[in-house]
């Protein structure tokens, strides 16, 4: 592992010697990703100095303590502080998802359970917003289609960083644990009797995914265009603006009604169907390839419940992780950081320990 990490300290200075040329910097394209592989190594390199340090100061302390016992106890301290480093350099080594730093599209779609199941598609919606709004995140919507109390049947929006993320702190690397089934227990709006319903709504996240990364061929293309619905607008049931693209060899489908044109709803439904199309090709390739450091998290089934919401109880569950805890209120409110945290910290290990089986 440390000889590996002696060749990232090269390439690091290395990296931070043509940061510092002007000249490089004429090719913005090519000074953004050696700024972007700079601030991957460096968290590395500011561990591995620290562990270096670590174990120096363990020798001078053991070396003290043949004359001054009471030097023991510090050896011990800088024992534990670098077997602390240590842990810490493996995580920071194990091997990244490429897809990291990308934005992504967010779909959050009602399942069973009517209106309940679209009230509390609202609910997730905005839990999401309000996170992206405490990192300091941008928002954009893209599609909705409302249910009749409020909540939304099916709803669209694109999530995106501003300026550069830390390692480890885009907009993909914390929301790909997002997708798969959502459940809630709570007593509905709809009812009367005040019983407490079990529903569900299905989240879907995908890395939004730049033109040139997908290759769509007009012929492979069916465009259908009808009529919005929804309540209310002026536009909505009046023309035929809403748009539905199919692509054809793969029979993954995208649509868009929100916006007032036609070209505008074909415009965000191709974004849609390139980033569907981008994560189909993803998980395609994970198959073939049978990477054993993919994520455990992230690869299982959508359709499996991956967390629960007992209002009741005040209570969020992570069927994944293990993860729980009785501030359901705040985590509606965006504050998901433990939640997500407890995926990551799931998925680097499974990754670690297929590292070091290889």
């Amino acid at each position: 592992m440390f000889e590996a990490v002696e060749e990232l300290l090269v390439e690091h200075a290395d990296l931070e010697t043509r940061l510092a040329d002007p000249s490089v910097h004429a090719d913005q394209n090519n000074a953004r990703k050696l700024a972007k592989r700079y601030a991957e190594l460096t968290p590395i390199t500011r561990v591995y100095r620290q562990w270096r340090q670590a174990g120096e100061d363990i020798e001078a302390a053991r070396e003290l303590a043949a004359e001054e016992p009471e030097f023991l106890a510090e050896a011990k301290d800088s024992e534990a502080r670098r077997d602390e480093l240590t842990e810490e350099l493996r995580m920071l080594l194990v091997p990244r998802d490429p897809s990291d730093d990308k934005d992504v599209i967010l779909e959050i779609k009602a399942g069973e359970g009517g209106e309940e199941s679209a009230l509390f598609a609202g609910d997730l919606l905005r839990m999401y917003l309000r996170f992206a709004e405490r990192i300091g995140w941008k928002t954009e919507l893209i599609d909705a289609n409302e249910s009749d109390l409020g909540g939304y049947k099916d709803v669209s929006v694109a999530v995106k960083t501003k300026g550069n993320a830390e390692p480890g702190q885009g907009v993909w690397a914390r929301l790909k644990y997002e997708g798969g089934v959502h459940r809630v227990q709570r007593v509905p709006a709809t009812e009367s009797q005040g019983r407490i319903h079990t529903s569900a709504a299905g989240v879907l996240v995908t890395p939004e995914a730049e033109e040139v990364e997908v290759e769509i061929l007009a012929n492979d293309l069916r465009i259908d265009v009808y009529r919005s619905s929804g309540p209310g607008g002026q536009s909505v049931n009046t023309t035929d603006s809403a748009v539905r693209i199919t692509h054809l060899p793969t029979g993954i489908v995208a649509s868009c009604q929100n916006e007032k044109s036609q070209l505008q709803n074909k415009e965000q439904a191709m974004r849609i169907l390139r980033s569907r199309l981008l994560a189909a090709a993803q998980e395609e390739a994970e198959r073939e390839a049978s990477d054993a450091r993919r994520s455990q998290v992230r690869t299982v089934d959508r359709s499996e419940r991956i967390r629960t919401y007992n209002y009741p109880e005040n209570r969020i569950s992570d069927h994944r992780t293990g993860f729980k805890a009785y501030n359901l209120d705040q985590v509606l409110d965006g504050d998901l950081n433990a939640v997500i945290q407890s995926c990551v910290d799931k998925d680097a290990a499974a990754k670690l320990a297929a590292a070091q089986e290889n």
